[in-house]
């Protein structure tokens, strides 16, 4: 079958599923500071390697509560009362005071149930009407809205010396991200997704015992739903994750968004390659931004040799912040030059 002749949602089925898609599917995680700064660039990019992968465009009947713009610089409110500051326009800014300081502020937690009231009609004639595989817009994301409430050093405080107040919440958020997931299990997306960034540059926040006893079953509830439902199950998560890739691929996990450079890219297709399809992707740190076009050549390659079999790859790379437009745009002429 030639490159052209599979559709968009095809070569991604098949890449998950390791049955020899006809190219390497492809993704660009693209961030309003590209569009700012490189607009010309994007339009480009997006032309000449349009993505398979996206988002259903969907509204609520009722909005959740904000205040700003999560991408402006100033202050955000975000639907859980979490206020972000941000000092560059275009990228996400930090949480700097979290809401519950102590848990005598647990009232300012506000559980933002509008956002299941989505319009799944429309959403299921947006999934109708393309032929890209579709991602549905849940994305719970546990440890780090924990985080976000309750700032990280208390929340890895509260974690170790068992703080009931603690898991109270995070049973309750994880409830909410369950109720919103079945949800978006009922409409036609091709899939579903949530996040945490787990690791740091070296090693995993947390112990891996604790991850496996605190966290590991809430994903084994995410990943159940969307697989009971027909759908496949998506992650993604920052840094060195390599600790816990194991569990998320014994969990039925299809698919991981990791930063493949933060680890040995050779050990994780030696563990790993055929069991966990790897979502991307490339060096945001220091390759898009200041490689050189031999070394953005070598890395996707690097990538496929050690990740592609007969499938278990998606071409993602990030274009955000400090991003050179003509690696990105190398990446993504690599990916489409390695056979599949």
């Amino acid at each position: 079958m030639s490159k052209n002749s599979m559709s968009s949602r095809t070569l991604v089925h098949k890449a998950l599923e390791f049955e020899g898609p006809a190219r390497i599917p492809r993704q660009m995680g693209l961030l309003p500071w590209a569009t700012i700064h490189h607009p010309d660039d994007v339009k480009r990019i997006q032309r000449l390697y349009p993505d398979d992968i996206c988002g259903p465009p969907f509204t609520c009947s009722e909005l959740p509560i904000t205040k700003g713009d999560m991408f402006a610089v100033g202050t955000y409110e975000d639907e859980w009362g979490c206020v972000w500051e941000n000092e560059e326009a275009g990228i996400v800014g930090q949480v700097k005071d979290p809401i519950v300081q102590t848990w005598d502020d647990i009232s300012r937690v506000r559980i933002p149930r509008q956002l299941l009231t989505i319009d799944i009609d429309q959403v299921n004639a947006f999934c109708r009407q393309t032929d890209k595989f579709v991602i549905g817009g849940c994305c719970p994301r546990p440890f780090e809205r924990m985080q976000f409430i309750r700032g990280c050093e208390n929340t890895l405080l509260d974690l170790a010396s068992g703080t009931p107040e603690f898991f109270d919440l995070l049973g309750r958020v994880h409830a909410f991200y369950v109720e919103k997931l079945e949800l978006w299990a009922r409409t036609e997306v091709d899939a579903l997704w949530f996040m945490d960034d787990w690791g740091s540059q070296q090693s995993l926040l947390i112990s891996p015992t604790m991850w496996r006893r605190v966290f590991k079953p809430l994903y084994k509830d995410y990943i159940d739903i969307a697989h009971r439902h027909g759908k496949k199950a998506m992650m993604h998560s920052d840094g060195f994750t390599m600790e816990i890739i194991g569990d998320l691929a014994e969990l039925g996990l299809d698919a991981l968004n990791a930063q493949l450079f933060c680890m040995d890219i050779e050990e994780l297709g030696l563990r790993f390659k055929g069991k966990i399809t790897f979502w991307g992707e490339m060096d945001r740190q220091h390759l898009l931004p200041e490689g050189r076009p031999d070394e953005i050549v070598a890395a996707v390659k690097r990538v496929y040799n050690a990740l592609y079999q007969n499938g278990g790859v998606i071409g993602q790379s990030e274009f955000g912040a400090r991003a050179n437009p003509r690696n990105v745009e190398l990446v993504f002429r690599t990916w489409d030059s390695m056979p599949a």
